[in-house]
């Protein structure tokens, strides 16, 4: 079994504490560090490189959010990369969207449940997102107060083949991998190998990323359902897949 490494940033001692607790109880996580604002954070992560950072957003000298995208930013070469799942006290935090802009990979409340939290980094750290339903409408939110943006040219979605645009069309509507195989008559491996390449052909890093896509390029538009992504990928010559039967025809609880 491959050991999750994890480091926690906190400001206070006692969260850390605590948190090294609740991980201490998991076999197959440590704790590789510890760090108490944005500057050690980045430090540790240069020096230990974990796979999950546990990271608060309000922090002295330097903050989760600007320690976050700097993490992010370094993950370009060909080292393994560093998630970062953001530790925070209320679900409906301002700097939800922004952290996600950031590079982060989800959220957790400090009060969430021990196994949950286990079972967040645990996600985390296989390349999954991690959003609840409060965050993922704090997002449509936010970008609902933002003007609308021509979808009329989008041409990385040129570039993806049918089938990654068929994948395309299921991650944004929030399918896992497992519904994707299933619904496009593919194995697992597949759809994983899919998402990668649709991945590196978009510039973004997960799932989180590629709903941002959609919504910062008017490929969805907040009330509107799905109607405006398809109409903007048939505007491209791909077609609609028949699988596609209804606007709202999605999975629950993916993200």
């Amino acid at each position: 079994m491959r050991c999750v490494r994890l480091l926690i940033v906190d400001d206070q001692p006692l969260v850390r504490s605590g948190l090294r607790a609740t991980f201490d109880g998991a076999a197959d996580i440590t704790v590789a560090g510890e760090a108490a604002n944005g500057v050690e954070a980045i430090r540790q992560v240069r020096a230990l490189r974990p796979d999950v950072v546990l990271m608060d957003i309000n922090m002295p000298r330097m903050g989760g959010l600007e320690a976050t995208r700097e993490i992010f930013n370094g993950n370009g070469g060909t080292g393994p990369v560093t998630r970062v799942l953001i530790l925070t006290m209320y679900d409906q935090d301002e700097n939800v969207y922004e952290a996600l802009r950031a590079g982060a990979s989800g959220f957790v409340l400090k009060d969430t449940p021990t196994e949950q939290l286990v079972g967040a980094v645990r996600t985390v750290a296989a390349g999954e997102a991690l959003l609840s339903p409060s965050v993922t409408r704090r997002l449509v939110e936010e970008f609902a107060r933002r003007p609308v943006l021509s979808a009329s040219a989008v041409p990385e979605l040129i570039g993806l083949t049918d089938r990654e645009i068929d994948v395309f069309r299921l991650l944004v509507r929030g399918y896992r991998n497992e519904d994707m195989a299933r619904m496009l008559l593919l194995g697992e491996s597949t759809v994983k190998s899919h998402v990668q390449h649709l991945y590196q052909k978009l510039g973004v890093r997960d799932r989180v990323q590629v709903v941002i896509y959609a919504y910062e390029r008017g490929l969805i538009q907040p009330g509107q359902g799905w109607d405006s992504l398809d109409q903007t990928i048939v505007s491209t010559g791909k077609g609609r897949p028949e699988f596609m039967s209804s606007a709202g025809d999605r999975a629950d609880g993916a993200a």
